[in-house]
C-alpha cells in the first residue's frame, strides 16, 4: 500500500508513469470514451479547509473512473468533537477504498495515514500541495515537453506550493528560481541539504524570472493567514507578476497559478488572461492527474 502525502513519496519512474496515464485518461475524457476500472470503489474526502477545485476534481474524477465518493466535513463529524484522528482512520478505512484529506496540519494527515488500511492522498496542507504540483508539472510537459534542464521561477510567499516545487525539482531535473519578500522566505532548516543544487534564491522577482521557462505564483495570503492580510499587502509590493515581469522570462515561457487568483495583487489581469497563461488547463489537469494517481494507488501500473 502506498500513500501520496508529499511529492517526494513518488520516484521519477512513478511520476513519468502518472504523466503517461494522465495523457491517456485525458484523451479518453475528451473523446467521450468510457473507462471505469474503479467500479464499486469508494473515495472518502475529508475536509477541514474549504475547497472548490480539490472537491470537484476528485469527485468528478472518481465518478469518471466508475467509483463513488463521500464528503466528510470535519466540523460535521466526531472529529469536530475531539475524537482522535487515529480512531477515525481505523474506522473510516474499513469502509472505503481510498481517502483524500484537505487539512491544515501535515502531522494530522500523517497520523491518519499511519493508522489507515487504504491509500491516503494529501489534498492540501499548510506544508505541502503535491496534487497541485503534479498537475502543474504535467501541464508544462503537455505544452512544452520535459521539465528536465528547464527553469521554473517562483514569485511570492514561501508556502506549501513552493515547498512542494522544491521536492519536485531534484526529481524532475529542473532548476527553481525563488523570489520572496523579506520576512516571507524559505526556512532553510526545513529545506535541509537535500535538493539545494536545484534551487537558487534571488533578491528580486525580476532576477528570478529572467530566462525562466515557467513563471508561477500564488495568492499573497493563504487560508489560515487572513489576520496577516494588510501586512502582506504592504510586504508584497513589487511582487505582482505583470507583463513587464513576464517579458524578462523566456519568449515561450508559460504562466501558472493554482487559483483562486486576485487580479491586480499577485498577478495582473492581462497576464492571467494572456496568451502565456495556462491556468485553466492547469486547473482541469488537476482532475486528470488525480485520476491517474487514484488508478495507480489502487491498481498499480496500468498501461491499457
Amino acid at each position: 500500500m502506498k500513500h501520496f502525502l508529499r511529492f517526494s513519496d513518488l520516484d521519477v519512474g512513478e511520476v513519468l508513469h502518472l504523466f503517461r496515464r494522465t495523457r491517456t485518461l485525458k484523451e479518453r475524457f475528451k473523446n467521450y470514451v468510457a473507462y471505469q476500472p474503479l467500479v464499486d470503489r469508494m473515495l472518502a474526502m475529508v475536509f477541514e479547509k474549504s475547497s472548490t477545485r480539490t472537491r470537484v476534481s476528485f469527485e468528478a474524477g472518481i465518478y469518471q473512473l466508475g467509483g463513488s465518493s463521500i464528503v466528510l466535513n470535519m466540523g460535521e463529524t466526531q472529529l469536530g468533537r475531539g475524537e482522535p484522528i487515529e480512531d477515525v482512520a481505523r474506522v473510516i478505512t474499513r469502509m472505503v477504498d481510498l481517502v483524500m484529506i484537505r487539512t491544515y496540519d501535515q502531522s494530522l494527515l500523517e497520523r491518519f495515514a499511519a493508522h489507515s488500511r487504504v491509500p491516503v492522498i494529501n489534498g492540501l496542507t499548510n506544508e505541502y500541495h503535491p496534487c497541485q504540483i503534479l498537475a502543474d508539472a504535467y501541464t508544462f510537459v503537455e505544452n512544452r515537453g520535459s521539465l528536465e534542464g528547464k527553469v521554473v521561477a517562483w514569485v511570492g510567499d514561501a508556502n506549501n506550493m513552493l515547498y512542494t516545487w522544491l521536492e519536485a525539482a531534484p526529481l524532475l531535473g529542473f532548476r527553481l528560481h525563488v523570489a520572496t519578500p523579506e520576512g516571507y522566505g524559505l526556512d532553510h532548516v526545513r529545506v535541509g541539504a537535500a535538493g539545494r543544487d536545484h534551487f537558487e534564491v534571488f533578491s528580486t522577482p525580476a532576477q528570478a524570472v529572467a530566462g525562466a521557462h515557467l513563471v508561477t505564483t500564488d495568492v499573497w495570503t493563504s487560508m489560515g493567514f487572513e489576520a496577516e492580510t494588510q501586512a502582506r499587502l504592504e510586504a508584497f509590493k513589487g511582487f505582482c507578476v505583470d507583463r513587464a515581469m513576464m517579458a524578462r522570462a523566456a519568449p515561450d515561457a508559460l504562466f501558472m497559478h493554482c487559483l483562486p487568483a486576485h487580479r491586480g495583487e499577485e498577478v495582473a489581469a492581462d497576464v492571467l488572461e494572456g496568451p502565456q497563461s495556462v491556468v485553466w488547463e492547469e486547473a482541469e489537469n488537476r482532475m486528470h492527474v488525480q485520476k491517474a494517481l487514484m488508478e495507480y494507488l489502487l491498481l498499480g501500473k496500468v498501461d491499457t
